[in-house]
């Protein structure tokens, strides 16, 4: 039976994840803090870029302290009602497998979906709040505002992308397993390709290799630089850590690059980056502004021929000025204010739209009524000395929990 490449070279001990030792050495001081009787009062968030082994990592975890995975990804329908379903009576109970203990493995959170997975957040804050066991889960960008409340009730542990001669090394190892002959210059290539993949480099190595005995530089070429679909903090990351401006300018060429996007995004993100260096952040802003002139008359005249001209300066003519201050592997970018505006409008949109639907089920109402005269009735009911108990009658009707009544139910949207 075919095995593929990246579950049968997967690590199976912490010991055989390369380069994630602060990570490793932060998940075992919680680990061994939790089996000498502590109880964890945090989930545990590992964030990271795919492919750099957020899910693998807690697997090695298990099998070196002798952990059952009681594992949740984001195929799985996850409303509240089904999480409680699986994993409710699990939070309590013993292995009934002989294990130590259980991790309680929430995979790939940024699958939520406020419409879909109605209730989860809030009971997966239940779940951590009750839980004698350790509850990990695992994301691609912890700061998305729908995490804010799991985030805030976590220990945030960030995975780092996997330097180029790390992934090199690992595929020079499975290329020695398989019998590959593989140039040197077409693992460098692979791994550079990767940006830090550590799955995709693997794929990309099986799907070039496999049943052949040796490879050559030619033979990967058509992959020699992999376009991936990165959220906007890595492509915001590498325009700032550009080194050339071949390497600024070639995030634009990324399928995943939005310039409208980038340039509000890149605006927030420069002071986090620049702060500590006054005349580079000057520099960075002041270039930023001119692209903005020059957006501004692309939008006003339809001049699209100077569009090369204001991403040259958002993206080089930011990484690229005199003065720019060493950088730190990892850099706090925040979400834009207004992003986070918009994200906070548009889930608070969506709850409501859930509540409105539930409550024309139940009542027999038209759209208009429940949102003309309903609602607001219910907003002063909540608000009244009876409040805790209108809104958990309400959440009992329409499986929706407090917070997310609360939000729906706000005058804000």
């Amino acid at each position: 039976m075919h095995i593929p490449w990246v579950e049968k070279y997967r690590p199976r001990s912490l010991k055989d994840v390369i380069n994630q030792e602060e990570a490793k050495a932060k998940l075992e001081e919680l680990i061994n803090k939790w089996l000498k009787g502590e109880r964890l009062s945090k989930g545990i968030l590992l964030a990271g870029p795919p492919g750099v082994g957020k899910t693998t990592i807690i697997h090695a975890l298990a099998n070196d302290y002798g952990l059952e995975v009681l594992e949740l990804n984001a195929s799985d329908v996850r409303t509240g009602d089904r999480i409680s379903k699986i994993v409710g009576r699990s939070i309590k109970e013993a292995s009934i497998f002989g294990f130590r203990g259980k991790l309680i493995l929430f995979d790939e959170m940024d699958g939520l979906d406020l419409k879909e997975d109605r209730g989860s957040v809030g009971e997966i804050i239940k779940i951590i709040n009750e839980s004698r066991f350790p509850i990990v889960m695992t994301a691609n960008d912890p700061w998305d505002p729908k995490l804010r409340d799991l985030r805030e009730r976590s220990e945030v542990i960030q995975l780092k992308p996997l330097k180029e001669s790390d992934v090199a090394k690992l595929l020079r190892k499975i290329c020695e397993a398989e019998k590959i002959r593989c140039e040197e210059d077409a693992i460098k290539l692979l791994a550079k390709a990767s940006m830090g993949d550590a799955r995709a480099a693997i794929n990309d190595l099986e799907a070039v290799a496999r049943g052949r005995s040796s490879v050559t530089e030619d033979d990967i070429a058509a992959i020699s630089y992999r376009a991936h679909q990165v959220d906007m903090f890595r492509v915001v990351d590498m325009a700032i850590k550009a080194r050339s401006f071949d390497e600024a300018r070639r995030v634009t060429s990324l399928p995943s690059f939005d310039w409208e996007s980038f340039f509000t995004w890149i605006v927030d993100s420069v002071p986090a980056a620049y702060g500590e260096a006054p005349t580079a952040l000057f520099d960075a802003m002041n270039n930023l502004s001119r692209a903005d002139v020059i957006r501004g008359r692309i939008n006003r005249i339809q001049e699209w021929e100077l569009m090369k001209y204001m991403l040259e300066l958002m993206t080089a003519g930011v990484s690229l000025v005199p003065g720019k201050p060493k950088l730190p592997f990892f850099i706090k970018y925040g979400y834009p204010a207004k992003i986070r505006l918009l994200n906070k409008i548009k889930a608070m949109r969506q709850i409501r739209d859930i509540l409105i639907k539930k409550l024309r089920e139940e009542a027999h109402l038209g759209s208009r009524v429940i949102t003309l005269e309903v609602l607001p009735m219910l907003r002063l009911l909540i608000n009244g000395e009876r409040g805790g108990h209108v809104i958990s009658e309400l959440s009992r009707l329409t499986g929706l929990s407090e917070d997310e009544l609360r939000m729906a139910l706000s005058t804000e949207i």
